[in-house]
């Protein structure tokens, strides 16, 4: 698509913080038209009055929320972002990929390959098990070349991001073991959605940090499936999730084997060498992944409203493991950022545009 055509997208689900945050995103991206919003709940409400950060914008302004409607959005959207409840993505992407349009799905409907798993771990049957076969599991980094050909995009989780990104390069390369993978996460509240449960009103949320889904998060699927495909092998990943009192970020420690022993400090720094060196060869050209220097580490608070991931790694010699950090804002590289960077690939405009 030429740059001076502006993509017409449309976002369904878009009251939701995922949803919010996409607003942002289209309605500064120089290259997308936002022409369509939905939400039951604001139908017939402004952009604007609904979010009122965004009062002054023209779009904001006079763009109203409408109820879902297929028909509707297939005239008025190219492309259009579903940021639903797994289970009701599905219900919308059948007739819209059937109409012509672009799927950009942020929930976790169509990141499996199988629909057995996703029975398994979301508790029920697939809902659309046909469309599984042309889905693409949308993290640039890894699926680049395929995200740039289909017509359904399934957006990576944010957990997911924070745990595949530091380890299928390593994977890959056959310098970490594919057993013995344990993976302890921290979330800010937002991941939860806006959802007003006990569990997440501000006093039981402040001043508490607390594990949940533990030891089967649904998440675990789509990262072991892309861990097994990085591996080929099958790979199993202990995963324990933790809510901590912050609006929005994500920091993953992952406590790793190498395949290679290091128990003298040559044999360490000859490890690092080959750690760095396989770290910084994958994302030496890719714009949202940022390898520290070796005397920091990722802090959220460092990559809060942008679309980076930043990685890390330290070796113990004690204990012989490699032990890898990651932290990303799971609004933005763990949602609609990253689902962002799938509109550019599609559209042909250059990936970082409106992400930076």
């Amino acid at each position: 698509m030429s740059v001076a055509q502006k993509v017409r997208t449309a976002i369904v689900g878009a009251s939701g913080y995922s949803g919010e945050e996409l607003v942002r995103l289209l309605l500064d991206h120089p290259h997308a038209e936002l022409t369509a919003v939905t939400s039951r709940q604001y139908a017939g409400q402004t952009l604007a009055a609904v979010f009122p950060r965004f009062a002054g914008n023209p779009v904001a302004d006079s763009l109203q929320f409408t109820e879902p409607n297929v028909k509707a959005l297939t005239k008025a959207a190219e492309v259009v972002f579903l940021a639903l409840p797994h289970g009701v993505a599905a219900e919308f992407a059948e007739p819209l990929l059937a109409a012509g349009a672009k799927i950009i799905d942020l929930s976790a409907d169509f990141r499996l390959n199988d629909a057995g798993v996703y029975k398994e771990f979301y508790g029920n049957p697939h809902p659309a098990p046909k469309l599984l076969a042309q889905s693409v599991y949308g993290m640039p980094e890894l699926h680049r070349d395929a995200i740039r050909d289909a017509n359904l995009i399934a957006s990576p989780g944010c957990y997911p991001t924070s745990i595949l990104l530091p380890t299928v390069p390593l994977l890959r390369a056959g310098l970490i073991k594919s057993t013995g993978i344990i993976a302890d996460s921290l979330s800010g509240v937002s991941g939860a959605g806006r959802n007003v449960s006990a569990d997440f009103l501000y006093t039981e949320c402040n001043e508490s940090a607390r594990p949940y889904g533990i030891p089967k998060h649904r998440h675990l699927s789509e990262i072991e499936q892309e861990l097994s495909l990085a591996a080929d092998a099958h790979v199993t990943v202990q995963f324990s999730p933790h809510l901590i009192p912050i609006n929005r970020g994500i920091l993953t420690t992952l406590y790793l084997a190498p395949t290679q022993h290091f128990e003298t400090e040559a044999e360490e720094t000859a490890l690092a060498e080959k750690i760095t060196d396989c770290l910084a060869t994958a994302y030496a050209d890719e714009p949202f992944v940022r390898l520290l220097p070796a005397d920091q580490l990722p802090d959220t608070k460092n990559v809060a409203h942008t679309n980076y991931l930043d990685l890390a790694y330290r070796l113990d010699r004690r204990t012989g493991r490699l032990i890898m950090t990651s932290a990303l804002d799971n609004l933005v590289k763990g949602a609609s950022g990253q689902a962002v960077q799938s509109l550019n690939l599609i559209c042909g405009f250059d990936e970082t545009v409106g992400l930076t």
